[in-house]
């Protein structure tokens, strides 16, 4: 017999809207890391799986995947009138810009400063430099394909 916290899990793992956009994320990361088997991009197992469990960055862009196929399953199935579909599109429209936007100049920004670092730390101008975390974020075509492809998922959800 399940506890009422138990049962609600349940409820929510089993949702049409969750398993979709679980979907969609793993289909983007699956694509993501095959893209990058084909192109020699993966150097060990381990770098394998973080491909296909972790890493950010790369076409598709799983971000736009999962909040496009979160948008497209609740418009569905609530109505595009509706104040959930606005937040999730609201949600959608945050994540977007901050993936195109912040994160990929984040990462643009750590990359420069990493080879600022390394060259003052070769000529010993800077002996405690730290390498900083280069955050992958997305060209706009990474987003707009992983927006195709939740949009498409979550419609696929929907209908069949």
């Amino acid at each position: 017999m399940l506890s009422n916290a138990g049962l609600q899990l349940q409820i929510l793992l089993g949702s049409p809207i969750v398993l979709a956009c679980v979907f969609s994320w793993l289909c983007a990361q699956f694509i993501k890391t095959v893209i990058k088997l084909f192109s020699g991009n993966v150097h060990s197992i381990k770098e394998l799986f973080e491909l296909l469990f972790w890493r950010t960055g790369s076409m598709p862009s799983s971000h736009s995947a999962i909040t496009a196929c979160l948008c497209t399953t609740i418009g569905y199935r609530c109505g595009v009138d509706s104040d959930v579909f606005v937040l999730a599109y609201v949600f959608f429209l945050v994540t977007i810009r901050d993936a195109v936007g912040v994160r990929r100049a984040n990462g643009m920004q750590a990359r420069r400063l990493n080879e600022i670092g390394a060259v003052l730390k070769e000529k010993g101008l800077y002996d405690d430099f730290k390498k900083l975390k280069e955050v992958n974020g997305h060209s706009p075509m990474e987003a707009f394909v992983g927006s195709l492809l939740g949009f498409f998922i979550g419609i696929a959800f929907c209908v069949l």
